[in-house]
């Protein structure tokens, strides 16, 4: 049983938030081409997700990947998504429904994520880092890796490369074309967690960190 530690009230973030999830479903197909499934069960499988497991998804948006690691994870796997969007969690929760997913969504803060010591086997984070500034960035990396069990995984998503040689429309936007997510890894090394595999994830301008807890910081 996953154990929530009740915060009143909720911090706030000092990254962006996005209150529009009416249209967020429609704007992904769009960029996505209709490669978001495959998109999701990519992430999903390196974050090496086995069934039963517990995983928790930061910066859930609608819901979408926390509904596929549900999939995966099975019956009796646990998968909660974090968001600070209201907006956000509410849609996740009306998409989990009508799917008869059980994923449990709640409202909020990457910088403060409401949950015990090792709790998760794996945590997932996509297009979030980019979103806040640098202390909020080191924040969220350290409370991804405290909630993370011995052994635990962590899988983050975001936009990386040279800007010059970087693809997509997205990859060139104001809020993106001047994150890599490569300049983000010495922070996974501050906080106890060794990366095993990096690259590009094969979508769009996006690149991702696979790392573990390392066995000197539990």
């Amino acid at each position: 049983m996953t154990e929530i530690i009740d915060r009143d009230p909720m911090p706030q973030t000092s990254g962006r938030v996005f209150h529009w999830a009416w249209a967020y479903d429609l704007l992904l197909r769009i960029l996505w081409r209709g490669a978001e499934r495959t998109y999701r069960e990519k992430v999903v499988e390196l974050a090496r997700l086995s069934v039963g497991e517990s995983a928790l998804d930061v910066g859930c948006g609608t819901g979408s990947l926390a509904i596929v690691a549900k999939d995966r994870a099975g019956p009796m796997g646990k998968v909660v998504g974090i968001d600070a969007s209201p907006e956000m969690i509410a849609r996740a929760r009306r998409k989990a429904a009508k799917a008869a997913v059980d994923v449990d969504f709640r409202r909020a803060t990457a910088e403060a994520l409401p949950f015990k010591d090792a709790t998760f086997d794996a945590v997932f984070s996509t297009t979030v880092l980019h979103c806040l500034p640098p202390e909020a960035r080191r924040q969220c990396i350290g409370e991804m890796s405290r909630v993370l069990k011995p052994g635990g995984r962590l899988l983050v998503v975001d936009f990386g490369g040279p800007a010059e040689v970087r693809r997509s429309l997205m990859g060139h936007l104001s809020a993106h074309r001047d994150f890599d997510l490569r300049e983000a890894t010495p922070i996974f090394r501050d906080v106890g967690l060794v990366a095993v595999e990096t690259g590009a994830l094969g979508f769009s301008d996006l690149q991702f960190v696979l790392a573990v807890v390392s066995a000197s910081t539990r």
